[in-house]
């Protein structure tokens, strides 16, 4: 019976081993997308702060044109007043002429207020340009050290699934069957001591009698409460329940 404990806790080592591994790996995947969500969102404050400036040069553009088309009506405002004799007339070409250069003056304020906008606008491209470098270095690098770590765990995984299986395989096929339900079923802790009187598992106290029959080692013991299969070493208080 020492035998067959013996395997048993080799056996749930190695297939908590197993387990651990297969965690990790399976964080590798989420955390990869993590970092190349990083590197999407700086990328995307960059081509932000690009398209800002697309839109003030766009808008400074327009209003060069609207300059343009003021300064058309001035002069055609002006030809008219050389062709008319009638004063109120050339009054009133007069006035549209002002209100042209009125409507310059304020056009002019607002392109000035877009060249410091686009002047900001740009600092805020080459910051962000460099910010999205550094942070593609950066991902880059982690999302390399994450392969990498990934392929080591995927080759440990192998070789301990190989190696799993010619443990597994010494153990006899009732007891291994027992174990692996319960392995499914309770975590980690399957094979378990007894230490002051109670089940290393649920942390109940053991019968008496259950604790005899662990320490004769005669036979595979369970616990009454939990169903885990319980062992003696000597290193262990069994204290006997009165």
């Amino acid at each position: 019976m020492v035998e067959k404990i013996e395997k048993l806790l080799i056996l749930q080592d190695r297939d908590r081993r197993l387990r651990r591994l297969r965690g990790e790996l399976s964080e590798i995947e989420p955390e990869r997308q993590v970092l190349k969500a990083k590197a999407a969102g700086a990328q995307t404050g960059l081509d932000n702060a690009k398209t800002r400036v697309k839109e003030i040069e766009s808008k400074r553009k327009q209003l060069e044109l609207d300059v343009e088309a003021k300064k058309e009506l001035i002069r055609k405002y002006a030809n008219q007043q050389m062709q008319t004799r009638k004063n109120e007339e050339y009054r009133a070409l007069n006035q549209e002429i002002e209100n042209c250069k009125a409507a310059i003056f304020k056009i002019e304020d607002e392109e000035i207020a877009l060249m410091e906008q686009a002047e900001a606008g740009q600092k805020e491209v080459v910051k962000a340009t460099q910010g999205a470098a550094e942070a593609k270095k950066l991902v880059d690098d982690q999302i390399a050290q994450l392969g990498a770590r990934e392929q080591n765990l995927k080759k440990e995984l192998a070789e301990l699934e190989t190696n799993r299986e010619e443990l597994a395989n010494a153990v006899d096929e009732d007891v291994r069957a027992r174990y692996e339900r319960l392995f499914k079923h309770k975590g980690e802790n399957v094979v378990v001591g007894i230490q002051h009187g109670v089940c290393g598992g649920c942390h109940m106290k053991v019968p008496p009698q259950v604790l005899l029959s662990c320490r004769q080692q005669q036979e595979l013991v369970t616990c009454s409460n939990c169903g885990r299969i319980l062992y003696y070493s000597r290193d262990m208080d069994l204290a006997v329940a009165d």
